[in-house]
């Protein structure tokens, strides 16, 4: 029940988000789906909108399409018609659309609010920071491949694809890992430590050949011994939803359904992905569950939209559960509220545009290598 108390109460505590025209303000549910699909209808093939999974119900049932990063990322060229592309997920997202969509088409972000820890962790400066250490204690800067993964800033992106790297979800870790490998020593990997080191591992890394490098520490030097013998350095960043999962939340869950699987996402730490079942993206966790064994039971560690998504999904033949007894919300993907999207829609029937998200042009290049080599690794 926390989900629906907590809805009603952002409904009348709209602080955290971008301010509204009072006009959008106070109105039923109602009367904003009504108003909505007639305005999506108006605009007609000239919009797409494009709802990532942990975005909540009341507006992911207007999205043309509906995945993860990577999924949607790959969305961006099937319409080519469309001139705008309102991105219902958070601003990496919408700024990674920009940077994929054809020039006559613009990408709007319904609340400019909606942003993201994890790709808060990282900045270019710290990252040019780290990248001259690194060569100062000894590295071959063609032998390091940096990667980002896609939740993190255009700048971050950029550096990466100027500096022969890639960007990577949580879809094609492993795949752009080894990728990476069959071109430099070493890997540069951020802003989350937790998906590098699970895919790392589960690639045959041992913990010994990981270091991890905090963005927050005031470094004069690397060793040059330990940077060495080490093929993946790990940035300190983590997402605050998959980093609430716990050791001891699988052992309640397995306490009260003994017949119980556990899968969780790969941004959860090292030690939840070794007592989980499985582990992988929100594309691989709905598919895991989709072709189970009637009657199987699951407790999903990931955000609590797509956890209660699936449970409804697949009532009775299959139980569902939230690895978290409370659910773990993204608290910034929620800031996309109905009311938004609604002022986005009306707005362009209009003819006005607002929350365009545009990357500068002296990133665009660059990240959009950056991506290409992202969409070109299967």
């Amino acid at each position: 029940m926390l989900l629906p108390l907590f809805t009603e109460y952002e409904k009348e505590h709209p602080t955290d988000r971008q301010p509204l025209p009072d006009r959008y303000l106070g109105l039923s549910d109602e009367e904003m789906d009504r108003r909505i699909a007639t305005a999506k209808a108006s605009l007609g093939p000239r919009l797409v909108i494009l709802g990532h999974h942990y975005q909540r119900d009341e507006v992911i049932k207007f999205a043309d399409h509906t995945g993860d990063s990577f999924k949607l990322a790959r969305q961006i060229g099937a319409h080519p018609e469309a001139e705008f592309i309102v991105f219902c997920g958070v601003h990496f997202m919408a700024e990674s659309a920009d940077v994929l969509s054809a020039p006559h088409q613009q990408v709007i972000l319904p609340d400019l609010a909606a942003g993201c820890s994890m790709a808060d962790m990282a900045d270019l400066e710290q990252l040019e920071t780290c990248w001259q250490l690194l060569i100062a204690s000894g590295c071959d800067p063609a032998r390091i491949i940096p990667v980002t993964y896609i939740n993190s800033a255009a700048a971050i992106k950029a550096f990466c694809g100027e500096h022969g790297g890639v960007v990577c979800t949580s879809s094609n870790a492993a795949a752009v890992l080894k990728w990476a490998w069959a071109r430099g020593d070493r890997i540069l990997f951020l802003p989350d430590q937790h998906l590098g080191r699970n895919t790392a591992r589960k690639s045959g890394v041992p913990l010994e050949e990981m270091m991890v490098w905090d963005p927050n520490e005031p470094y004069e030097a690397l060793d040059s011994a330990v940077v060495n013998r080490v093929r993946i350095i790990l940035w300190k960043g983590h997402c605050s939803v998959h980093t609430r999962f716990t050791v001891q939340q699988i052992a309640n869950v397995r306490s009260q359904h003994p017949t119980v699987r556990v899968i969780v996402h790969p941004e959860v730490p090292l030690e939840v992905v070794q007592a989980a079942d499985d582990s992988g993206s929100t594309e691989y966790i709905i598919k895991t569950i989709t072709d189970s064994p009637l009657g199987s039971v699951w407790a999903v560690g990931t955000e609590i939209h797509l956890v209660n998504r699936l449970a409804r999904r697949f009532r009775p033949d299959r139980t569902v559960l939230s690895l978290d007894a409370f659910g773990c919300l993204c608290s910034t993907m929620y800031r996309v509220s109905p009311n938004h999207l609604l002022w986005i829609l009306e707005s362009l029937v209009d003819g006005v545009v607002h929350n365009r998200i545009t990357v500068p042009d002296d990133r665009k290049y660059w990240t959009k290598v950056a991506l290409d080599r992202m969409l070109s690794i299967s």
